[in-house]
């Protein structure tokens, strides 16, 4: 199979977000806008509603060890359901620099797609289903918008109830 070039001008981690995003078959389109600073500002600007804005969190499940949930808008990890489906006692957040060296990506940028390692992903019970979905896709302001299913599918996500509305 011929790989797809990177765009003209495209950052390195852009284009390692599209070209695995064109490499996973799903249809997807990417939207680039300025800077949001908010959840319902992202989803305004991507022309969807604010839970079908999906953040790729980084957790880490031990030494070198790290897996992508997929949480939906307002809401946040559930940690006592993920510790449980997981069976661990312990889970932690890596700071900023651990979560880009273990995907490439910054913070805000994180996408399951094109991670350097192609980390376990685990996604809301809620996105099942959810229709027209965005991720991020490599840089500030680009996202990706895609089919709900097709996203779990393409990332052979784990499917499970582990998020809380936020507070």
């Amino acid at each position: 199979m011929v790989q797809p070039e990177p765009e003209q001008g495209e950052p390195e981690p852009e284009a390692r977000a599209r070209l695995a995003l064109e490499a996973s078959g799903v249809a997807f389109t990417i939207t680039r806008h300025g800077p949001v600073g908010s959840l319902e500002e992202a989803a305004a600007a991507r022309g969807l509603a604010p839970d079908q804005v999906l953040k790729t969190i980084v957790v880490r499940r031990g030494d070198g060890d790290f897996l992508l949930v997929l949480v939906p808008g307002a809401r946040q990890i559930a940690w006592p359901r993920l510790r449980h489906l997981l069976g661990v006692s312990r889970l932690s957040l890596p700071d900023k620099a651990v979560a880009r060296e273990v995907t490439g990506y910054e913070r805000g940028t994180i996408t399951p797609f094109g991670a350097l390692h192609a980390w376990p992903v685990i996604a809301d019970a809620r996105v099942v289903g959810a229709g027209r979905v965005s991720v991020g896709a490599g840089g500030h302001g680009v996202a990706a918008t895609l089919d709900a299913d097709d996203l779990l599918a393409a990332v052979r996500a784990q499917v499970a109830d582990v998020t809380d509305p936020a507070e």
